[in-house]
């Protein structure tokens, strides 16, 4: 490693320390000509990741793009902060562990289908009505209807209710009531 005041190749590493992701390796380092300390970070460069779109249009892997639709989905849902950056944090590990080159945006979709379907029903079919392109209230009911029909399958603690699609309709009057407590 070369010193950034003198250019000189001679340094030695006085601190090492990994940093809280566990990718990143912070080290301390000191000149040995003109004794002067800087810090340098370490990280694995991962290999490229290329994502193949419906269109046909290849785009690198883009793990932030990921984490914000996510963050649409999960919004104003009761999960935990962080949520969405975990699970974006999650697939890219899968993705990145197999070994491949490129993936399918559709199969990155199912992916973050499936940790939402086990999250939070609503965020799942909030994902689903964007990344499925659903063309119009009816095929959103089917899809509402399908994960109604899997509703067994809810994350622990998450509540499920009954739905019930049916048109409203106006209670009937039961005559006339004021308030007062004088009839």
């Amino acid at each position: 490693m070369r010193c950034p005041a003198c250019s000189e190749r001679d340094t030695r590493v006085v601190d090492s320390r990994d940093l809280d992701d566990s990718a990143t390796i912070r080290r301390r380092r000191e000149c040995n000509a003109c004794s002067t300390r800087f810090t340098t970070y370490e990280r694995v460069e991962s290999a490229r990741l290329s994502v193949a779109k419906r269109d046909g249009e290849r785009q690198e892997f883009d793990r932030q793009k990921l984490a914000a639709g996510l963050e649409k989905a999960l919004w104003r849902r009761p999960v935990p902060a962080g949520t969405a950056e975990d699970v974006a944090d999650t697939i890219e590990a899968i993705l990145r562990s197999q070994g491949i080159a490129e993936v399918a945006s559709a199969h990155i979709g199912e992916m973050a289908m499936e940790r939402l379907r086990q999250l939070d029903q609503i965020a799942l079919v909030r994902y689903m009505s964007v990344h499925q392109r659903l063309e119009g209230i009816d095929q959103l009911k089917r899809e509402v209807d399908r994960v109604y029909a899997q509703r067994g399958r809810a994350a622990p603690g998450q509540t499920t209710l009954p739905l019930d699609l049916s048109p409203v309709t106006a209670a009937p009057a039961t005559g006339s009531r004021r308030r007062g407590g004088r009839a």
